[in-house]
């Protein structure tokens, strides 16, 4: 059956000579694989838009296995991502994200425009550091390891955390704390942005400019979070903490 769907290419794998199978994240049916025929050919009509981070309407053919790419009209490319290696970096990232903590063929129309959003806004120079936090934190939610974020995980109390405790699943109040020994001491700011990470509409989101030193803080309960309760060991990930590190050298990493 021929379909036309609204898509993204989040992952590319070379198959033979001159063929690709490409990964795409649907509007329409979740994420597909596709086999795109001559595309590591440089004269192929599907040569650029087997390439990851495009969006675009693609035309497949679907059956029971591997569908097949036969037409792409690309909308973005998404060029600013591209020719920037930092914001590439952070982009493979939540593509690879993406792929590993959905299922095939199951919509999510609400994820699609996320993932969409999140590019075009990484694309328009917003602080790519911080879309990936907020990417970061939604996913949890698909993922099905997301952590109480609205009290204290133990005794319900709304007041401002305290800690975040990875082994209690969520913040603690000043009450609290001591149930967990390892949990992460959080600032106001800290803990106000993980809830706001998780909630806000990128739509409203507007500039956000953090400290050196918060994004830190952020970045490691959202890790420490991760490793625990996603069972993820992602390449992209590996190299942006690589990035970080040349940048505590006094590399510049840039946003």
């Amino acid at each position: 059956m021929m379909q036309k769907v609204e898509g993204i290419v989040i992952r590319t794998i070379d198959y033979g000579e001159s063929n690709k199978i490409i990964t795409l994240y649907t509007k329409e049916l979740g994420k597909i694989g596709v086999m795109s025929r001559g595309a590591k050919k440089p004269k192929s009509r599907l040569a650029a838009a087997s390439q990851l981070f495009m969006h675009g309407t693609f035309v497949i053919q679907t059956g029971q296995g591997l569908g097949t790419l036969n037409q792409a009209d690309i909308e973005n490319s998404f060029r600013e991502i591209r020719n920037d290696l930092i914001r590439a970096a952070y982009a493979t990232y939540i593509l690879e994200l993406t792929d590993k903590l959905t299922e095939e063929k199951v919509r999510n129309p609400a994820l699609f425009h996320l993932l969409y959003q999140t590019l075009y806004y990484s694309n328009e120079l917003m602080d790519a550091d911080v879309l990936s936090k907020i990417f970061e934190m939604k996913m949890l939610a698909v993922g099905g390891i997301k952590p109480e974020l609205d009290q204290c995980v133990v005794c319900g109390s709304t007041e401002i955390p305290s800690a975040f405790s990875v082994k209690e699943a969520g913040f603690l109040c000043g009450r609290c704390v001591y149930k967990d020994e390892r949990a992460f001491h959080v600032t106001t700011q800290a803990a106000r942005l993980l809830r706001l990470f998780y909630y806000v509409d990128l739509d409203r989101l507007g500039q956000i400019s953090l400290k050196q030193e918060t994004k830190k803080e952020l970045q490691t309960i959202i890790s420490a979070y991760y490793d625990e309760y996603s069972g993820l060991r992602l390449k992209s990930k590996r190299f942006l903490e690589q990035l970080d590190r040349m940048g505590d050298l006094g590399f510049s990493k840039g946003d």
